[in-house]
C-alpha cells in the first residue's frame, strides 16, 4: 500500500485532493479507475462531502473525469488523443521558447541552472517523482518568460490532459538523463536570445517526450 498520509475529518478539501493524486500518481487508482467516495471518506477518515469536493477540484485539472450517472473516474486519454495534443504542445512551446529568449534575465538563468541541476540530482537518485516536479518547473518557467497569457492557458491545457501519463515516462533513469540533456540545449539557447535554435529544441524537446510515451505505450 501506499505511504500517503491519512487525512483526517479537519483535513481541507485541498489537502484530501492531493493526497488523492499522489494515490493516483503512486499507481494505486490506474487510468480507467473509478473512485468511490464511501471507500476514499474511510481511508482519510473523513465524510463524503470533502472527498466530493477534493474530487471536484481533481476534475478541474483534467487528472479525473465524471462522467454522469456513472461516477468519477481516473482520466483516460487515447493514443490518438495524446499525439495531438503532443503536436499542439510543441507547437505552442516553440512559440513560447522564442518570446523567452526576448525577456531572459541573469535571475531567470539562476533558477534555470538549478533547476537543471537538480533534475540532474534526481536522475541520479532514480527518483523520478522529483524529477517530473522539477520538470514541470522547467516548462513553467518557459512559459513565465514567454509573458504571454493566451499561449500560457493554452499550453497549461493540453499539461493537464496528459499529467499521468507523462510522469510515467521518468520512471526509467536514462528518460531522465535523455530528458535534461534536451532542457539543457533549450537552455542554453534561450540564455544566448537564439531565437531559432530555441523553438528548435522546444519543439524537438516536446517531440522527443512524444516518442518516449510511445515507447511506454508498446510496452504495455
Amino acid at each position: 500500500m501506499s505511504s500517503v498520509p491519512t487525512a483526517t475529518t479537519e483535513s481541507p478539501p485541498l489537502n484530501i485532493a492531493e493526497q488523492i493524486k499522489q494515490l493516483i500518481y503512486a499507481g494505486e487508482f490506474k487510468a480507467g479507475d473509478r473512485l468511490n467516495e464511501a471507500a476514499l471518506a474511510v481511508r482519510m477518515g473523513t465524510s463524503r462531502g470533502p472527498i466530493r469536493e477534493a474530487i471536484r477540484i481533481l476534475a478541474g485539472t483534467g487528472l479525473v473525469t465524471p462522467v454522469p450517472n456513472r461516477g468519477v473516474y481516473v482520466r483516460q486519454v487515447s493514443i490518438r488523443e495524446m499525439l495531438e495534443i503532443y503536436e499542439l504542445r510543441a507547437l505552442v512551446f516553440g512559440f513560447a521558447a522564442e518570446r523567452a529568449c526576448e525577456n531572459i534575465t541573469d535571475a531567470g538563468r539562476a533558477r534555470f541552472e538549478a533547476l537543471l541541476d537538480g533534475m540532474d540530482r534526481a536522475a541520479a537518485e532514480n527518483d523520478s517523482n522529483l524529477y517530473y516536479d522539477l520538470n514541470v518547473q522547467f516548462h513553467e518557467l518557459v512559459l513565465v518568460l514567454c509573458n504571454h497569457q493566451r499561449a500560457r492557458l493554452l499550453y497549461d491545457s493540453y499539461v493537464k490532459e496528459l499529467h499521468l501519463y507523462r510522469r510515467q515516462n521518468f520512471n526509467a533513469p536514462g528518460n531522465m538523463r535523455r530528458s535534461n540533456v534536451e532542457h539543457r540545449k533549450l537552455y542554453e539557447a534561450i540564455s544566448k536570445g537564439n531565437v531559432a535554435k530555441a523553438k528548435q529544441y522546444a519543439q524537438e524537446h516536446i517531440q522527443a517526450g512524444r516518442q518516449r510515451l510511445l515507447a511506454l505505450a508498446d510496452e504495455k
